[in-house]
């Protein structure tokens, strides 16, 4: 079986760069920055592991092994309400690398998974009388 074409047109280095700025970004981000810090012991490695997430997420590489749901979960200091952050400097970094197509595309894919890791954290979150926990 041929492989999947990549979901838009973007290449390896393009998703390296960008994931090289965006954590150079969350490192001195005053809200993000010590969520991830808490976490992430190994930058480059983090950096790399991230960047295998995308190659699979866009260009159907097999690479990446993780479980990112999974880690959101147990983090414990990863809060719904985060996520409308991550994705705005994310989505500066985006525009500010790649073209605007580029970055379109990658932004909707990103927002998908935002989505996602948002109601899986929403689900475990609540407070009385199950009312989502949304900050």
């Amino acid at each position: 079986m041929p492989p999947l074409p990549p979901r838009f047109a973007v290449t390896s280095a393009e998703i390296d760069k960008v994931v090289a700025d965006f954590y150079a970004a969350i490192r001195t981000h005053p809200g993000l920055g010590p969520v991830f810090a808490a976490h992430v012991a190994d930058w480059p490695a983090h950096e790399a592991k991230i960047a295998r997430f995308w190659r699979s997420a866009i260009l159907f590489e097999r690479s990446y092994d993780g479980n990112p749901m999974a880690v959101h979960r147990q983090a414990g200091n990863v809060h719904p309400g985060m996520f409308d952050t991550w994705l705005a400097l994310f989505d500066s970094i985006l525009a500010r690398d790649l073209a605007p197509e580029t970055a379109a595309a990658w932004s909707a894919l990103a927002h998908r998974i935002g989505r996602g890791l948002r109601y899986a954290l929403v689900d475990v979150q609540t407070l009385a009388g199950g009312v989502p926990k949304l900050s």
